[in-house]
């Protein structure tokens, strides 16, 4: 495939070429591409490819009815009610789905819920560190956390307002704490600008593992650009199960976001839909 960059795309072919190497292009494209997806965006947009990854039942629920208001746990936890959502198998996916992005986007309300480490269990070498991402308006993260116990200059707390002794103690234990003005009535950071910022720290693929709201603000905001979904054969129903995106929603079917070249896979029982919602590739 030729070079996603379009400052360069296709001065190595005609250098191959004039020193008398025979060069075919386009043999296998479409299964490179997704090799290169993040270099792709990064390099044309200056931006991070961001994944937007959940595991589910086949209503679309990520947890049972919760205990109490706050977002909701990823794929992988025992949410508030206890049990796995999704297979042993599916599970050991997304440490191979992490160990191929620079970073992991979540909102303080799964770390609450959950207390996950957020790391990359493969043991394979990485190009960088797992950069762990936490969205936290208030600076609610927990000092006694996994996250906050294991930070090694690789957690990034992005919050909307900072009460400055709980800052210095986040700083204290190796977390990073940038401060953001918040978008919407909910105090949230902002999103889009927490993508920008972390293009400038040459992270170029970010994978969201949040809870309902943090998956609604990715989709509302159009910061995603690809899915991959894990559904497992269960059904919770019920109004008070917790969907996979909160908030207002797509008023009319022609405003929802759409999936375009689809690959479905298998892990044991479980299954996933894997799909992008914008071409890194097309402007």
């Amino acid at each position: 495939m030729p070079d996603p960059n379009p400052a360069v795309s296709g001065r190595g072919f005609a250098r191959l070429r004039q020193a008398g190497v025979q060069v075919a292009s386009g043999l296998l494209e479409d299964e490179a591409q997704p090799l290169n997806d993040a270099f792709a965006k990064y390099i044309r947009y200056h931006l991070p490819l961001v994944t937007l990854k959940a595991g589910m039942t086949l209503d679309g629920k990520i947890a049972p009815p919760p205990e109490e208001l706050a977002d909701t746990p990823a794929l992988g936890s025992a949410g508030p009610t206890g049990g796995w959502i999704t297979s042993e198998q599916a599970r050991a996916h997304v440490q191979q789905l992490r160990h191929q992005h620079d970073a992991i986007l979540v909102g303080v309300g799964t770390i609450i819920a959950d207390n996950p480490l957020l790391t990359d269990r493969t043991g394979l070498t990485r190009r960088r560190p797992l950069l762990r991402v936490i969205m936290d308006s208030h600076l609610r993260l927990p000092l006694d956390s996994r996250v906050a116990q294991t930070a090694k200059d690789d957690v990034l707390v992005f919050c909307s307002f900072a009460e400055e002794k709980k800052k210095q103690q986040l700083v204290q234990h190796g977390i990073q704490v940038e401060q953001f003005a918040s978008a919407g009535i909910d105090g949230r950071p902002d999103l889009e600008a927490i993508c920008r910022r972390l293009a400038e720290r040459e992270i170029t693929s970010v994978m969201i593992e949040g809870g309902a709201l943090v998956n609604w603000t990715a989709l509302a905001s159009g910061v995603a650009d690809k899915i991959f979904f894990y559904y497992a054969p269960r059904i919770l129903a019920g109004t008070g199960s917790v969907p996979f995106a909160a908030g207002p929603g797509f008023r009319r079917m022609s405003e929802a976001a759409h999936l375009k070249s689809f690959r479905l896979h298998r892990f044991g029982e479980d299954f996933a839909v894997e799909g992008y919602l914008r071409d890194p590739y097309l402007d």
